[in-house]
């Protein structure tokens, strides 16, 4: 692996999708310097951000020692997670079939817990909070039984690996991690689920995924009205 010399640009704010790259520069050992991007005020839909983000959305990096040593910038956490893990050699399985299983749950992330939690966060704790609130049973039940279930199909992986991919700590994991740990926003219930609960706890023992985790943390408050605006009506 080359040594980085040059700091990594990490474009973040403390939310769950934003601890996915920051969990991994810290165990990847790579140097970064971080601009806060606040989803609150709107600045995800700032034209120098929408430059290198083009979806609006945060994380974002800019490296300037990419491919053939040119800058490069990448958005979407999946993918940064898959070019950092290239990039360094590290957290992707030491065999091509332990890479496959790392890419399987990590588009499992991406897809399926990522997604259904976010809107099982936002329709059970910002909806009702809405002007004029937005309690939708329907729509609580939906959100909250998927995660659930996709709680269920992690806790019967884990009862067979060690880490999501097998018996390594990947990538995966630092997708996985940042959404799971909030199962109790979710509305879930872990108690009849070990193996989860397992794991949570070695994941968050790591001290880069605490540091990770931290990183801003002081930022990281309740919406206000403004902000819900900002970030659940605004047009893109």
């Amino acid at each position: 692996m080359a040594t980085q010399t040059k700091p990594i640009d990490l474009y973040y704010w403390p939310t769950p999708n934003g601890w996915k790259i920051s969990i991994a520069l810290e165990e990847m050992g790579l140097p970064y310097t971080v601009h806060t991007v606040n989803i609150g005020k709107g600045e995800q839909f700032e034209p120098d951000f929408l430059k290198i983000s083009p979806n609006n959305r945060m994380p974002a990096i800019v490296d300037p020692e990419g491919p053939d040593g040119a800058p490069i910038s990448v958005f979407e956490s999946g993918a940064i997670l898959q070019y950092l893990a290239r990039k360094t050699g590290q957290f992707c399985g030491p065999t091509e079939r332990d890479r496959i299983a790392v890419d399987e749950w990590l588009m499992w992330q991406m897809g399926g817990l990522g997604p259904m939690a976010g809107q099982a966060h936002h329709f059970l704790k910002y909806a009702p909070e809405m002007d004029p609130p937005q309690d939708l049973p329907y729509a609580k039940d939906r959100y909250r039984n998927e995660v659930g279930r996709l709680h269920r199909v992690l806790d019967k992986q884990l009862s067979q690996n060690e880490f999501v991919a097998g018996d390594f700590f990947s990538i995966a994991d630092m997708a996985i991690w940042p959404w799971a740990c909030l199962w109790e926003g979710q509305q879930q219930d872990i108690s009849d689920k070990p193996n989860l609960q397992r794991w949570l706890d070695l994941v968050a023992a790591r001290p880069a995924v605490q540091k990770g985790k931290d990183l801003k943390s002081e930022l990281r408050a309740n919406q206000t009205a403004e902000s819900r605006k900002v970030l659940f009506g605004q047009k893109s």
